[in-house]
């Protein structure tokens, strides 16, 4: 192992232990800072002293372009990766391990700003009017999934995560854990409960008969955790069976929650709380949603639209 290496698994156990970072955040940022030090080995660099802001700079710009084994990435991916090596150096100069910061004067690429995309009210009855299927524990359990994934806005990680005991049918509400293991306790509405209900009690434990028993909710048909790969299966299936022919992620149930809330009349700090977003800046970005909606209602409505 170089120093180099050393360095950054320093940083990544650092992140793990004292910082708290999710499984996810260190996966990403271990990929990230893999490409990273490949980069630097290319160049005869195997330690951190040696990097200086050139250095920096050149990886970003091969970020953007691509060489013979990755593809080029986009402004948002580039500059996501770019967190991670900022990170990286700004630890190593605070721990006193180089003498300055080689990356403090590298700005990310600045992305275009894509609004999220959401599917209207009815195509999202009709996605989860497809998860309805049958009264099997597959088919309870997948509406349960799709009712909290759009029910409650949570991230596919955050419903992928929940145990039984994060779900309280008394209180009507759910507890998640979202980033940087930061929990937030929300609101479970009727048609989420009732799925809920269905698959715990008719779903669920014809599916822990095959497990070993996990705390996990959801399960698959082994009786273990289901996966953030197999949710994205099931939106899938649903959403062919559904005829939606737009492409569907479980993000997009999330962009559709925050949506919906917005044209409902919600204020954007209490979405901003469901969401669990650390700044409302973030938030705001549906609010232009909104505003495009109006605007194509308004072209396609008035009379002197056009």
């Amino acid at each position: 192992m170089t120093p180099l290496e050393r360095s950054i698994r320093g940083w990544l156990d650092h992140l793990r232990v004292e910082k708290g970072a999710s499984r996810n955040t260190l996966a990403a940022y271990t990929r990230d800072l893999s490409r990273y030090a490949e980069f630097l080995a290319s160049r005869g660099i195997t330690s951190a002293e040696a990097i200086g802001e050139q250095q920096v700079s050149e990886f970003l710009a091969q970020l953007r372009t691509g060489d013979e084994e990755h593809q080029p990435l986009a402004a948002s991916s580039a500059a996501r990766t770019l967190v991670a090596v900022r990170g990286f150096h700004k630890f190593l100069a605070l721990e006193g391990d180089t003498s300055t910061d080689a990356a403090a004067g590298v700005a990310p690429p600045s992305p275009g700003r894509r609004l999220p995309k959401a599917i209207a009210v009815d195509e999202v009855e009709r996605l989860l009017a497809a998860a309805s299927v049958g009264d099997t524990a597959i088919s309870l359990r997948d509406r349960a999934l799709l009712e909290i994934l759009y029910g409650v806005g949570a991230r596919v990680s955050e419903a992928t995560g929940l145990d039984l005991d994060d779900v309280d049918l008394d209180s009507d509400s759910v507890r998640v854990i979202g980033k940087g293991d930061k929990e937030r306790v929300l609101p479970l509405g009727r048609y989420a409960k009732e799925a809920v209900t269905a698959y715990l009690v008719r779903g669920r434990p014809a599916l822990a008969i095959n497990g070993k028993g996990t705390p996990a909710l959801f399960l698959n048909q082994r009786g273990s955790r289901l996966s953030r790969q197999s949710v994205w299966a099931v939106l899938q299936t649903c959403a062919e069976r559904a005829g939606l022919k737009a492409h569907l992620s479980p993000h997009t149930l999330r962009h559709s929650f925050a949506t919906h809330l917005l044209e409902g009349g919600a204020d954007v700090r209490v979405v901003q709380e469901l969401l669990g977003h650390a700044s409302v800046t973030t938030t705001q970005i549906y609010t232009m949603v909104t505003v495009q909606r109006l605007r194509e209602v308004f072209a396609s409505s008035h009379p002197r639209a056009r």
